[in-house]
């Protein structure tokens, strides 16, 4: 397989993870809350990036960082959302109500 042309890096002053991709940037925004939850509340992906893995790493790699935080999340954004559907392992991570 070969590796993606993209690295994804937490900006934490933008508050959202990254990726850039022939001089365009793909993100996903994310808010630390009061006691720590994560809540997920928008990506944007390109149309460039179409097709390209690019969502779904900018995905994992933040519900990888809130595990590592010991974080719940709150995936208000429907990519978020659907994402943890199609991805069970990450099931534990979401805040219930």
């Amino acid at each position: 397989m070969t590796p993606p042309a993209f690295t994804v890096r937490n900006n934490e002053t933008a508050g959202r993870f990254e990726a850039d991709l022939d001089g365009e940037v793909a993100f996903a925004e994310y808010r630390v809350l009061e006691g720590g939850d994560v809540l997920f509340p928008h990506t944007v992906v390109p149309d460039a990036f179409e097709g390209r893995g690019v969502g779904s790493a900018l995905v994992r790699a933040a519900l990888d960082w809130a595990r590592g935080r010991g974080a719940r999340v709150i995936p208000a954004c429907s990519f978020f959302a659907g994402y943890i559907d199609r991805h069970p392992e990450y099931a534990d991570l979401v805040r219930q109500r």
